[in-house]
This record gives C-alpha cells, structure tokens and sequence, in this order.
C-alpha cells in the first residue's frame, strides 16, 4: 500500500534532483509553500487528491492505479517495473 509518507519522500527527491526550491514547486503547483513544506516533513496527515496531483504535476509525474498482484512477481516483472520506475525518475519536468 502506498502511504502519502512514501508519496512525500518522492515528492522531495524529484524536488531536488530538478533542482527546485519549495517555494518554486508550490508555485509550479499552485499550492501554498506551508503546506509542501508540512507534506515533505511529515507533519500533514491528509492532503487531497487534487493538490498531491498538482504538486506531481508540476514535477513530470503522475499517480497510477493498478491491480494488486498478490501472486510474487516473477524476476522478469520485477525487472520491468524496475526500468518504469528508472525511466520516471529520470524524465525531465513537464514546464
């Protein structure tokens, strides 16, 4: 289960690896810079679908919904969902 303390720490890494201040990406985002802020260091327990998508948006990512697998994935899975996930951190921002 993807909790919003996961979707914050992924938040913060792409934040800086495109080399945004916080301000800038709630900027970006149309979001208040407190409330990135409480979101990156886990002081907010909830926020709305609607702002995590924008804070996503502004940094070239989206939120993706599928079955869960209770099955083990097979190595061949493993791999490819691996090279998806490569492939999104390394995408450049959408400006």
């Amino acid at each position: 289960m993807l909790l919003l303390v996961d979707i914050a720490e992924e938040i913060t890494k792409q934040r800086k690896a495109a080399g945004l201040s916080r301000a800038e990406l709630a900027k970006r985002a149309l979001v208040s810079r407190s409330t990135l802020e409480a979101l990156e260091n886990g002081r907010i327990g909830e926020l709305g679908y609607a702002k995590v998508n924008k804070i996503l948006t502004a940094l070239g990512l989206e939120l993706k919904l599928q079955q869960i697998n209770l099955s083990r994935p097979t190595l061949d899975q493993l791999l490819i969902e691996n090279e998806r996930e490569d492939a999104l951190l390394h995408r450049a921002p959408r400006r």
